[in-house]
């Protein structure tokens, strides 16, 4: 008997050790939030319909190459303005550093996208697909992509199921919703959106071809109120398939101000020699210059 007492002294205060959780954003004592799938899908809706137009400042970091490749380049900040407003219209220009002359220009109603590149003196339309990945990297940009990736859409009851999973363990603490399309008479992924379980703050979305494999892939951090709206100040989008990826820091950002018809219009310029990628655009260059507006 004494020695099994001597045992449960020994084992109790010398063997047992307690290791705190090193977890991102997260102090060692801090305790882990709860939410149900309720909470977190009523979370993106409210975010997503907060806002109805944006323009911000930010700065990006481009880069080039896929992690299944092994080859990743990338390229200095540029400075770059984006111009948003529902449904789905979005200009973004990206200027170079110091000098800042225009290094692309960009913009899409939704369904059709326009893309200028001045270095090149090349001018890009077609649809908002990319069915054949271009080996010049900066001609895959999509303005679409940013529109997906910098807000998350709400999940639609009526087309899109859902799961919920909890992935918590010694370096991870996020709730993951699974949203599943129906296809084919097979159930599909579609996206998955991951809420860190340390604010319940949304951290990344993953955005899934029929096959299941990454199309987008974004991450959010460092959420910020901007005119008594959150949005990530720091996103992260990468599109492995497409070869490319975007850093976005936000500088300024005004939120629901106005955005005027005249930020989305993009002409070719003279001198540029005009591509038009897979299927032709609903209205070619130079004949009406705004892109139609995508109907709700």
């Amino acid at each position: 008997m004494l020695l099994l007492c001597l045992c449960s002294v020994v084992l109790s205060s010398c063997l047992a050790h307690h290791l705190p959780f090193g977890r991102a954003g997260a102090n060692p004592n801090q305790k882990l939030l709860t939410a149900d799938q309720s909470v977190l899908v009523e979370a993106i809706a409210r975010q997503y319909n907060a806002i109805h137009d944006f323009n911000a400042t930010v700065d990006m970091a481009p880069s080039v190459g896929s992690a299944e490749k092994n080859q990743i380049t990338e390229y200095k900040d540029v400075r770059a303005y984006i111009y948003f407003r529902k449904p789905a219209e979005i200009l973004i220009l990206g200027l170079a550093p110091v000098l800042r002359t225009k290094v692309f220009q960009m913009v899409s109603n939704g369904t059709d996208f326009k893309l200028y590149l001045p270095t090149q003196s090349s001018f890009i339309v077609g649809r908002n697909e990319v069915v054949a990945p271009s080996t010049n990297k900066l001609a895959n940009l999509r303005p679409q992509h940013f529109v997906d990736a910098m807000l998350v859409h709400p999940v639609d009851p009526a087309t899109e199921r859902l799961t919920m999973l909890n992935l918590t363990d010694e370096n991870n603490a996020f709730y993951i919703l699974v949203v599943l399309h129906e296809q084919e008479g097979k159930i599909i992924p579609a996206r998955s959106i991951w809420f860190s379980r340390v604010d319940l703050e949304m951290a990344r979305q993953l955005i899934f071809d029929p096959n299941g494999n990454i199309l987008t892939d974004a991450r959010y951090s460092q959420w910020h109120s901007y005119d008594n709206v959150a949005f990530p100040k720091h996103i992260e989008i990468n599109r492995p398939r497409d070869e490319y990826g975007m850093i976005i820091d936000i500088v300024k950002m005004d939120i629901n101000k106005g955005v005027t018809d005249d930020k989305f219009v993009l002409n070719q310029p003279e001198g540029t020699t005009l591509k038009v990628l897979g299927e032709a655009p609903a209205t070619l260059p130079n004949t009406t210059p705004p892109l139609p507006r995508k109907k709700k």
